[in-house]
This record gives structure tokens, C-alpha cells and sequence, in this order.
């Protein structure tokens, strides 16, 4: 794999990785090989690019690609920030990666009081309104599922699915923020807001296929 493309070494290293882990996950060692970059230097880059959630450690301790690289993740940003506009509340874009829910987008609340989920962290299913809206739970007429103080206390979210146009659920929109704010019934305060985000999101990505 060639690492001389821009004339820029580490930056056409650091893409070197990125490419390597489009075919899957790497070793540190498969990586080198891969790419042919130093040990010491593809560990120094693949660390950086995880702080900027360009790439992700798997369970097993391999590098993968990380969630901003998600497809997902542009297309869905603009109604993403209507939301938190609309709201003044945090808002997560979360896809299932196996027994996890994966935060692939990131709005914080300009709010000093604020719920935080950094892109790339991985929740359970089990606990939480995205989780459970990942899970297959049906979120009937009303289109989503909320949450107080499930995943953490004094937290509440609502979440809604964003479908695949085939009866799919690839995604959850949520917005999360203290029950302060958000009360015992975030559903009811911004349910709505919430459903027409995540019909936005799936709209976007349909136009973007």
C-alpha cells in the first residue's frame, strides 16, 4: 500500500491506516504489514485517529474503523442540529453494533448543565431509550420510547427509530439532557420533535444511497 500520495508523510500514514481498516478490523501487527508503516509509528497514528474517532478498539483489541466515519453520521447532521437547535437539548445519532448501542453523532446542549456522550462510546441495549428502540421495541402510533434515569440517574432521553425504508430500524435519534430540563415525560415534551428528526435522518439517507 503506497503512503506516498500527498507528499505529506504523516498524513498519508495516518490515511494508509484508515484504508487498511476498510477492508475490516486490524491487529497492530496486520496493520503494519498492510501498510507498511513502522511499528512504533502506526501505533503513535492508529492512538491519534482513535482520539478523533477515526478509528475505534474492538472488544478483542483490534482497530477498526471508528464511529465519525459511520455513513450515517454526515448525512444525518443537518437535522440532527435542527433538533438540538429546536430543543436546547443534547442529541446522539446511535447505531447496533452487536449486543452495544455506538454514538455516531454528538450535538452537546449549549446548556452548562448538560448530558455528554462522545462519539464512539458504546452503551448497552438493555438500559436506555435508544437502547431499547435499537432492541426491536415497538414505539407504536406515537413513534418513540423515552427513558428517565435508566442508563444514569437523573438523566432522561427520548428516542425514536430512523427506518431503512424496508421496515428496518439502522439508527436511533435521542435527546437526552437532566430530568430538570426534561421532566418525568420527556416523551411528551419532545417526542414529536424527536420522530420528525429521525424521519428527516432517514429521508437524507435515502436521497444520499
Amino acid at each position: 500500500m503506497s503512503t506516498n500520495v500527498s507528499g505529506i508523510g504523516v498524513l498519508d500514514k495516518a490515511f494508509a491506516i484508515v484504508d487498511a481498516l476498510e477492508a475490516g478490523p486490524h491487529s497492530l501487527a496486520e496493520l503494519v504489514t498492510v501498510t507498511g508503516v513502522p511499528r512504533a509509528t502506526a501505533h503513535r497514528l492508529a492512538v491519534a485517529l482513535e482520539a478523533h474517532g477515526m478509528v475505534r478498539r474492538i472488544d478483542d483489541g483490534r482497530f477498526a474503523l471508528g464511529s465519525r466515519l459511520h455513513p450515517l453520521a454526515e448525512l444525518a447532521r443537518p437535522a440532527l442540529e435542527r433538533l438540538r437547535d429546536a430543543t436546547g437539548e443534547s442529541v446522539q445519532l446511535y447505531v447496533r453494533q452487536g449486543d452495544a448501542r455506538v454514538c455516531v453523532v454528538s450535538l452537546e446542549s449549549p446548556h452548562g448543565l448538560r448530558t455528554i456522550v462522545p462519539v464512539g462510546a458504546s452503551l448497552p441495549l438493555a438500559v436506555g431509550s435508544a437502547g431499547r428502540v435499537l432492541s426491536g421495541q415497538d414505539p407504536g402510533r406515537r413513534g418513540w420510547i423515552d427513558s428517565v434515569g435508566e442508563r444514569e440517574r437523573g438523566v432522561a432521553s427520548v428516542s425514536a427509530p430512523v427506518g431503512d425504508g424496508h421496515g428496518a430500524v439502522v439508527a436511533a435519534v435521542s435527546v437526552s439532557g437532566p430530568i430538570d430540563r426534561m421532566t418525568r415525560t420527556p416523551g411528551k415534551r419532545y417526542g414529536a420533535a424527536v420522530v420528525s428528526a429521525a424521519r428527516a435522518v432517514a429521508a437524507a439517507t435515502s436521497r444520499g444511497r
